[in-house]
């Protein structure tokens, strides 16, 4: 019922939502900018660090630095997709006119950024489109803290419509639905195959054709170079895999070092990570933070065990 009131919703508010003057809309992103970069910046890292764990740090380049950058530099894209027209010729006036989708956006998003998180439902709110917006179990303070300033900025309710609920529970009911007009996600590789499969099953009972986009996951890596700066490398390597508890799709999950550096950079290495220090985010001198919850937590020490019974 959450979730199907939700989307009632969205339908309810997307014609007014659509035919308000797109400066207008743009408007309301722009002032959420200015109220997470102001009144609002030290609630919302809070949010993020009590919600997420992370340390104030990592909090700040996002939650606040990065999820402004998100409203303002597509306040600016969109002013250059709207100004994008096509030649005209004596005679006859060509015009291209931007509409949304038909249908409600179902965006679904990770836990690992509040910018992210809120910037699935957002862009898509911001070209005129209605939401139901699922953010990760995990992320649900912080998403709450992110709809508190959207409307403090002026939008209007049934806009973008965030709901509590299990991923499978939601996605029941969005996927199936026959105004779903398209899906924004980031997350896993399988739940987005998932995703897509569903709506193959389903293509039939769509009012239209639901537009899908999805960023899942990655495993990056580190290529080093015989010559290249060692002492560089390491703090590259350490705060690549350890920021965050490495749980971002730009953690360096892996490393190609040259046998003719591994030696000092091996010792670089231990020695760094040896003065990184762990405890809750509300001591400011931790570098490395708990991880997102139970199941990962086992996860990453089933490894750490099978590691020290292999004599790794």
């Amino acid at each position: 019922n959450h979730v199907s009131d939700a989307i009632d919703a969205a339908m309810r508010a997307r014609d007014a939502w659509a035919a308000m003057p797109w400066q207008d809309r743009v408007a309301i992103f722009l002032k959420a900018a200015d109220l997470v970069t102001g009144p609002h910046r030290y609630a919302m890292n809070a949010a993020t660090m009590l919600c997420q764990s992370k340390n104030v740090y990592q909090a700040e380049i996002e939650a606040v630095a990065e999820l402004a950058d998100f409203f303002r530099y597509n306040a600016q894209y969109i002013t250059e997709i709207y100004a994008e027209q096509p030649e005209s010729v004596p005679g006859v006036w060509n015009r291209v006119d931007y509409r949304p989708l038909e249908g409600f956006v179902f965006a679904v998003t990770p836990f690992n950024f509040t910018a992210i998180a809120a910037n699935l439902p957002a862009s898509a709110a911001m070209m005129g489109n209605t939401v139901v917006w699922k953010p990760s179990d995990t992320q649900v303070y912080s998403a709450w803290m992110t709809m508190q300033i959207l409307r403090e900025a002026g939008l209007p309710d049934g806009v973008i419509n965030l709901v509590y609920c299990d991923g499978p529970e939601a996605g029941e009911v969005a996927l199936k639905h026959r105004d779903l007009g398209g899906v924004h996600f980031t997350g896993s590789t399988k739940t987005f195959q998932y995703m897509w499969k569903t709506i193959g099953e389903n293509i039939v009972n769509y009012r239209s054709y639901p537009r899908i986009v999805g960023e899942t996951g990655g495993k990056d890596f580190v290529f080093a170079h015989p010559d290249c700066d060692v002492e560089g490398l390491n703090v590259a390597l350490c705060r690549g895999a350890f920021e965050y508890q490495g749980q971002k799709c730009s953690a360096a999950s892996r490393a190609y070092i040259p046998r003719s550096i591994w030696p000092q950079l091996k010792t670089m290495l231990v020695d760094t990570v040896k003065t990184m220090k762990m405890g809750p985010t509300d001591d400011f001198s931790n570098f490395i933070n708990a991880v997102i919850d139970e199941r990962s937590f086992d996860k990453i020490k089933g490894y750490i065990d099978q590691a020290k019974k292999d004599n790794i």
